[in-house]
């Protein structure tokens, strides 16, 4: 790949000649962010195209000059796949302003929108369709579709609607050197070739600029329901999602384990969320049923719970009895990564494993730490499809600064133990530039060498977010 140059004062009135005024954000300030703090990103100039046209004029500009570009979304991402922070400072390209659905059409279970919109938009126009769009997580209200396509956003719904990839049967692309790539169709089967869309989800914007999707929809449940039941372990949680399928097959909507040392962090840092049990129990899980009118979701659930308490893999349970019963045990578990971020991490890992092989990683885990000293971890996360999301905390009364030195040692530490039982170190939060020596260490070797090979023919001059995902 090519040598890169700045966008220097010259490059940008260049741009600003092709572009309309309103393209253009004075302040770059809310856009070299992310949310964890680790990077202070840089930026040339912030453009925010209007439309896919637009996005083309300044991907050609760009290739022309040697200049790298950043695409950024909602800026929610973990793993710095949005900023920039080395080398000559990029075009921050931002879809915010594309921002229209398309197209709805219910009787397809199809949403055409720009790769702008934000997801809790997507949402409500399903709604109002009545159908779900069923991408669910914490950040939905400024993560933009885009983003959550580049990076293959999971959540909570992946158990039975799967991650972003799955939910996508479209893409509009503008590619490194300017050209746009449709492959906005909506059909369910299309066997013409390499799936270049596949392709492109996940990529974070080291490939192309997705600027339009086809995502599907789904009928509505015309009934739900939510039970927080109490297990003894990690591993009986498991024997409890597979006696809740036999019970309640492809109604299962979620299935998430909880920490107890999760509810204890929100009892320290955020007390107003309302925790069920005091003294707070060592292992949860908390479920949801969505079901057809005809069945009933609760008598499910309270069947799943006597089948659950008569095999020993569940003491106690919850069933909400109205929608704010419901919502505030929700609440609880998507407050988690807030009473994680307030308490402090050490080291933090998004993480998948086979579901056969999660009691004993989570046990391992937990030993190895010990070996270390008293740290605490927060084990919680998508049981149903195997993510975890397992950090690591300082001690009991102390603060993480002490301890931030040995973050990689404890990085290593994990991933290691991933590797060995089969797992991926990045389930949903994808590589960005957080992951990327994780990728070269456990990555297969040829699996590496036909990125590359993909990355210098889709993106030659290697203007595509430079940093992410591979160095």
């Amino acid at each position: 790949m090519q040598d890169l140059f700045p966008a220097d004062d010259a490059f940008v009135a260049h741009l600003r000649s092709l572009l309309p005024e309103k393209a253009f954000r004075d302040d770059p300030a809310p856009y070299l962010r992310e949310p964890r703090g680790t990077w202070k990103a840089q930026a040339g100039v912030v453009v925010a195209p209007a439309d896919t046209a637009e996005v083309s004029v300044v991907m050609r500009a760009c290739h022309a000059a040697r200049v790298p570009v950043v695409p950024y979304g909602g800026g929610t991402g973990l793993v710095g796949g949005q900023v920039m922070p080395e080398g000559p400072a990029p075009v921050v390209l931002s879809l915010e302003r594309m921002n229209r659905i398309r197209r709805v059409l219910p009787e397809e279970n199809v949403i055409v929108t720009d790769a702008g919109v934000l997801v809790e938009d997507l949402h409500r126009a399903a709604t109002e369709a009545n159908r779900v769009f069923p991408l669910s997580f914490g950040a939905q209200g400024s993560a933009r579709i885009g983003g959550s396509l580049a990076t293959n956003a999971g959540g909570l719904n992946v158990l039975r609607y799967g991650t972003t990839r799955d939910l996508c049967l479209g893409l509009e692309v503008v590619m490194a050197d300017g050209r746009v790539m449709d492959l906005l169709k909506r059909l369910r089967k299309d066997n013409t070739g390499y799936d270049l869309r596949d392709l492109m989800v996940g990529s974070e914007g080291t490939l192309g600029v997705i600027t339009g999707a086809a995502m599907k929809l789904f009928p509505r449940p015309a009934r739900n329901a939510t039970a927080l039941m109490v297990v003894p372990s990690p591993a009986a949680a498991l024997k409890l999602l597979a006696c809740a399928r036999d019970i309640a097959g492809e109604t299962i909507t979620g299935f998430e384990l909880i920490s107890g040392q999760g509810l204890e962090f929100l009892k320290d840092e955020l007390p107003d969320i309302r925790r069920p049990y005091d003294p707070t129990p060592e292992w949860m899980v908390l479920t949801e049923l969505g079901t057809p009118a005809r069945v009933d979701p609760q008598a499910l659930l309270e069947e799943i719970f006597a089948a659950g308490l008569e095999a020993g893999l569940a003491s106690d349970g919850i069933i909400a009895q109205s929608e704010a019963q419901a919502a505030e045990l929700w609440t609880m578990r998507e407050t988690i990564p807030e009473g994680n971020r307030l308490t402090g991490a050490i080291s933090s890992h998004d993480v998948s494993l086979p579901l056969s092989e999660i009691p004993a990683f989570i046990e391992e885990g937990r030993a190895k730490l010990a070996e270390l000293g008293p740290f605490r971890l927060n084990c919680f996360g998508h049981l149903g499809d195997g993510n975890l999301h397992y950090n690591v905390f300082p001690p009991r009364g102390e603060k993480r600064d002490a301890y931030m030195p040995r973050k990689a040692e404890f990085m290593r530490l994990i991933h290691d133990l991933v590797q060995a039982h089969g797992g991926a170190f990045s389930a949903e939060h994808g590589v960005g530039r957080l992951k990327v020596d994780d990728l070269a260490r456990y990555a297969d070797p040829l699996k590496l060498e036909m990125m590359r090979g993909i990355k210098a023919l889709f993106d030659p001059r290697g203007i595509l977010n430079p940093g992410a995902l591979m160095d």
